[in-house]
């Protein structure tokens, strides 16, 4: 599965980069990010667009996986 590290990064951009994961491989993606608001707006947008997503805190990061 396409792995997106988007740790660091502030909004839009996390979700910018999902987007364009999923554009690449539409059946699904794993993406790192560092903070919550990431979390909600990538959750936002992934299901808007039917795709279901698992999130797990790892330490300080999250790691999303999300499929369709």
């Amino acid at each position: 599965m396409l792995k997106v590290d988007a740790r660091g990064m502030s909004c839009p951009q996390p979700v910018l980069m999902t987007k364009n994961a999923l554009e690449k491989n539409p059946k699904g993606v794993v993406v790192y990010v560092d903070n919550e608001t990431a979390v909600m707006n990538i959750k936002r947008f992934t299901n808007l667009n039917g795709y279901k997503i698992n999130v797990e805190e790892k330490d300080e990061d999250f790691v999303l996986e999300i499929v369709k």
